[in-house]
């Protein structure tokens, strides 16, 4: 299955001091080396955020306008970068993922299989959700028809604009059903009890 990835790592990170996320510390290794092994197979990677450095070879970087716009305008922006880079030749399907869960490549993972089931086989449907076993949906690790995303985002840019608008918002355009993954698989680090909850700790020096 060919996919391009988008990584969002442009949030404020308010309710962590402003330390960025994507530099965090799990298991010896950053929560964006994290999130970029978990799109392992992708043909193009965009990381939407401001540039962390040490990025690997063949990488993108961009970065919503205005800054801090929100996730559906880094959508956007990453889905730019993409045609921008590849063209004509952008993948069908992309994956979306923030890049403040540690254990992404386990949503990642149950997605994929998913979709060799044939998940995204009727024609109606448009994309597949992380969900947790409890229920809780994570649109921010799913895979999305390119062409959905891209109606999507312009139709709500005519609409109102895509400052501030939510992913959620964004996504209620496309017909996308959910995929349980893994307990843990989307828990994600908004606090530093989350971080510690979850054994990520301050980037280490």
């Amino acid at each position: 299955m060919e996919f391009d990835a988008l990584i969002l790592a442009g949030g404020r990170s308010s309710r962590l001091g402003g330390v960025p996320k994507c530099q965090l510390m799990y298991d010896g290794g950053t929560l964006l080396s994290r999130s970029l092994a978990a799109c392992a197979g992708a043909a193009s990677v965009v990381v939407v955020g401001p540039d962390p450095g040490g990025l690997p070879a063949g990488v993108l970087i961009c970065r919503e306008e205005p800054a801090f716009a929100g996730p559906a305008a880094a959508i956007a922006a990453g889905l730019a970068a993409l045609d921008r880079a590849r063209g004509p030749l952008r993948a069908a399907i992309t994956l979306i993922l923030a890049c403040d869960m540690p254990e992404a490549g386990q949503a990642v993972a149950a997605l994929q299989r998913a979709l060799a089931a044939g998940g995204l086989g009727n024609p109606e449907c448009e994309g597949v959700m992380s969900t947790s076993p409890d229920g809780r949906k994570q649109p921010l690790a799913g895979f999305y028809s390119t062409t959905a995303l891209h109606r999507a985002a312009g139709e709500m840019e005519r609409s109102g604009g895509l400052t501030g608008a939510s992913v959620f918002a964004l996504l209620a355009r496309l017909d996308v059903r959910t995929v349980t993954v893994p307990a843990g698989a989307t828990d994600d680090v908004d606090t530093w009890d989350d971080a510690a909850a979850l054994g990520v700790s301050r980037q280490e020096r």
